[in-house]
């Protein structure tokens, strides 16, 4: 057995992991990297052959875990895509709208670069078309959570529910060596417990090698309960200031839970009657794929149905569909708070929001979730004066805050507690999908709490599984 670490190495995005087993090639994701250290290996030549790959398991939708699949796709991969019904429900989302993305902004990069008679670092053609993402979609298998899936020469996957996003998953590859099965744990992205909509993560118990991502790994969240409080005060002093409240916003969970919260501050009246705006077509659409299947959501978010509170309308919300409705969001009167992607600011409409914006002191600028090293909302809040957006540079005069107790992701406490439920020392773990102080920091709690052999594997390392 050998296993390949492609992507989130020593840094977040582009997870991808390629599996050598019994003459199978299986591929654990394929995501885009997004810090822009790192989008580079988007455009570079694939690693392997694409179409010497047997199947690709999926653990999630979100874009650093699918977003290279159209690309892969159409290079040659002609294999089965295992994911779970609501993945492969937003996976088609999420892949379709950062293709029309990529076509847009390589015909707005193009129109630019010649008006400014320069060209780019990367050629001004999209990585991927919607075309492609189209052709991916075709591919895809479903898989029930708990349900036993035969990958071919005895080798086995079974998905867990992560409790990360709607349909994400945890995934348990069995794969007979001789007279033993070994079993190898790929955590995907691991949900923290009691957290709005979601289920808590799934418990596994026996492994002998865990590939597990350490996003949080040197850090705890806020207390979840403060996190509604604080986005009471939020809305209710931009009201005040007569400003908006923009949270760049991801589509997939981070909307659903943002909506979740502040409906409960609408329903109980605790805000004034201020406009939310819902600015992200994504969102819009993965929002109906969680009203697709209430039996994945919590007991919690079952009885606000029932009890007419329902999550996803209340007073004063607005969905905006089409480019012209975004652009007049910012010519309206008053007070709006606006969600509009993409989380990490790399493209989509919160940049044209923030052009418009940032400047002014009485915004208020609210991240919701991680930034990645090299992204504009990393920039943005380590406290750069000023930033590029489009090709213009931009004071930063809004009031810059930021949320951590609504993350999807467990943190170092959490993730320590996934660990400890298992009842055997595995022979190996390694860290993945952190960034590299967060993923070493955890590998040595892990090797003082729990003296496990832990590894943070660099990007291409190729590590035998004996």
């Amino acid at each position: 057995m050998q296993l390949q670490f492609l992507g989130a190495n020593r840094q977040v995005t582009g997870s991808r992991y390629l599996l050598n087993a019994r003459g199978r090639r299986i591929l654990v994701d394929c995501g885009l990297f997004q810090e822009r250290a790192w989008q580079a290996r988007n455009w570079e030549d694939w690693p392997f052959d694409p179409s010497s790959i047997d199947l690709l398991l999926l653990t999630h939708a979100h874009l650093d875990h699918c977003g290279l699949i159209p690309r892969l796709v159409r290079d040659g991969f002609k294999g089965r895509i295992l994911a779970t019904p609501p993945s492969i429900d937003l996976a088609r989302i999420v892949m379709s709208d950062a293709a029309r993305i990529q076509e847009e902004d390589a015909a707005y990069k193009k129109r630019r670069h010649r008006r400014e008679r320069r060209r780019g670092r990367h050629p001004e053609v999209p990585l991927y078309t919607v075309a492609d993402a189209e052709r991916a979609s075709t591919l895809f298998q479903p898989v029930q959570y708990g349900e036993a899936i035969e990958l071919g020469e005895g080798i086995e996957v079974t998905y867990h529910d992560a409790g990360h996003i709607l349909g994400s998953a945890m995934l348990e590859v069995r794969i007979p060596v001789d007279d033993h099965v070994r079993r190898l744990i790929f955590s995907g992205d691991i949900g923290q417990e009691d957290r709005p909509l979601m289920r808590d993560p799934h418990p596994l118990a026996q492994a002998d090698y865990i590939v597990m991502e350490s996003t949080y790994g040197d850090r705890e969240h806020e207390p979840s309960h403060d996190v509604s409080q604080q986005i009471e005060e939020l809305i209710c002093a931009a009201a005040e200031s007569g400003g908006n409240l923009l949270i760049p916003t991801f589509a997939i969970d981070r909307a659903q839970g943002l909506m979740y919260l502040i409906s409960e501050l609408a329903w109980s009246k605790r805000i004034p009657p201020v406009r939310v705006v819902m600015d992200s077509p994504m969102a819009i659409d993965a929002t109906t794929v969680y009203k697709r299947y209430p039996n994945l959501l919590d007991d919690e978010t079952h009885e606000l149905f029932e009890a007419g509170r329902h999550p996803f309308q209340f007073p004063g919300l607005h969905f905006v569909h089409t480019s012209q409705q975004s652009r007049a969001v910012n010519t309206m009167r008053g007070t709006s708070v606006i969600l509009a992607g993409s989380g990490m600011c790399t493209g989509g409409r919160i940049k044209h929001h923030l052009r418009n914006n940032i400047e002014k002191p009485e915004t208020i600028l609210l991240f919701a979730g991680y930034q990645a090293h090299g992204t504009l909302g990393r920039q943005i809040l380590s406290g750069d004066p000023e930033v590029r957006i489009h090709g213009r540079y931009y004071e930063v005069n809004a009031r810059i805050e930021q949320l951590q107790g609504l993350s999807a992701h467990a943190d170092r406490s959490g993730l320590m507690a996934w660990l400890g439920a298992f009842e055997e020392t595995p022979s190996r773990l390694f860290l993945t999908h952190g960034d590299e102080d967060a993923a070493l920091a955890l590998a040595d709690r892990a090797r003082k709490l729990l003296d496990w052999r832990v590894d943070v594997p660099e990007y291409g390392e190729v590590v035998e599984l004996t």
